[in-house]
């Protein structure tokens, strides 16, 4: 499907990055980019988000591109989407719902699917009046009395029945992960958590680290499910490693919610590999975004080790680094061609060891 990206810039110093990661949201979705708006604005504005001069400037590019959507790399309010589709008489889709689109479309399991779909009903439920935009000209008379808010209200309902079945469903699952989670615990078994932001080569550390089949691919959103293997490390015995879903600057707060039950492996785990994409240029901004979704889901205490990954790009050696106290604080590895597992594994069980028992049974390389 042919776009338009509207761009917004409102001075930031990351909006370069931001920008190019909204370009690579479009593509992941399937968009085949015809041209970008980029509006530069101090404030949004309240009708259009953007001035009604380069609304007039979109009409044109629009046209002349032959886009048949237009895709907005920010969060629209219901009556600005509204207003904006109205003025391009194209489908606008902002950026919670171009995420949302891209979660449909990568989602497999069972849960992962009904993760996505109560995440899409409760952002529907805001728009629902943008959908009957054919009755807002009824104001009364014979016959027009009425249906247009009957309807209205039926499909709230139904949106809000489908939300309560969902919700339970979810409920479920998360009963059953707790019920595995308090088996793991009872056996003793650690348990390790893969975080990171999207595209930081999660899934290619996690197959390369229990032989999965797990799939990766330089996109984002690559993995939306869970994935979770019981590997023997010699040292620390069996370690259950999940691979979870990446994160994002602005992840739009229906993810977080939908995605809970998900998350609660994070929120669970003994130890969290922070994989961090040693090749951007953004990495430091990245681990912020990814270090403030960890405090939202109340995961900001458990321990971490930063897990610098895709150094065949960089130049830099397979090598740990430990903090002031002599803890491990990062591990440089290249995932895709197995460097620097042994020592990420070693980092491993270090931190399973009893404190008093810790040997520096690792070799720390300086950095160059």
């Amino acid at each position: 499907m042919k776009a338009l990206i509207i761009s917004v810039d409102f001075g930031d110093v990351d909006y370069p990055a931001h920008a190019a990661e909204f370009a690579m949201l479009a593509r992941g979705a399937g968009a085949e980019i015809t041209g970008t708006l980029v509006a530069r604005r101090a404030k949004p504005d309240a009708k259009h988000f953007i001035g009604s001069g380069k609304v007039e400037e979109a009409v044109m590019l629009a046209d002349a591109s032959g886009a048949d959507i237009i895709l907005f790399d920010q969060p629209l309010s219901p009556a600005q989407q509204r207003n904006l589709e109205r003025a391009l008489n194209r489908r606008v889709v902002d950026r919670v719902a171009l995420i949302l689109d891209i979660f449909a479309l990568r989602a497999k399991s069972h849960e992962g699917k009904l993760q996505v779909e109560l995440a899409q009903l409760q952002h529907l439920s805001t728009r629902l009046t943008r959908m009957w935009t054919h009755l807002e000209r009824q104001r009364g008379g014979i016959g027009m009395r009425g249906p247009g808010e009957s309807q209205l209200e039926m499909d709230r309902r139904m949106i809000g029945a489908k939300v309560r079945l969902l919700r339970e469903r979810l409920e479920k699952v998360q009963r059953q992960r707790n019920t595995q989670r308090r088996s793991r615990v009872r056996s003793g078994t650690l348990s390790v958590s893969l975080v990171g932001y999207t595209n930081a080569g999660k899934s290619t550390l996690f197959n390369a680290l229990t032989r999965a089949g797990a799939y990766a691919a330089d996109q984002l959103f690559a993995t939306l499910d869970t994935t979770t293997r019981r590997v023997w490390i010699e040292g620390a015995g069996q370690v259950v490693i999940s691979d979870t879903v990446g994160f994002i600057r602005d992840l739009p707060p229906e993810l977080i919610a939908a995605f809970r039950a998900t998350l609660e492996e994070t929120v669970q785990a003994d130890l969290l590999l922070h994989v961090i994409d040693a090749s951007s240029e953004q990495r430091d901004e990245q681990a912020m975004e990814v270090d403030k979704v960890l405090e939202d889901i109340g995961a900001s205490s458990i321990p971490r080790i930063l897990v610098y990954n895709k150094i065949d790009e960089t130049g830099y050696k397979p090598r740990v680094e430990r903090d002031e106290h002599g803890t491990i604080a990062r591990v440089f590895v290249s995932a895709l061609q197995r460097a620097g597992l042994d020592e990420l594994r070693s980092a491993i069980v270090e931190f399973g060891q009893p404190a008093d028992n810790n040997a520096s049974n690792i070799k720390t390389i300086q950095s160059e």
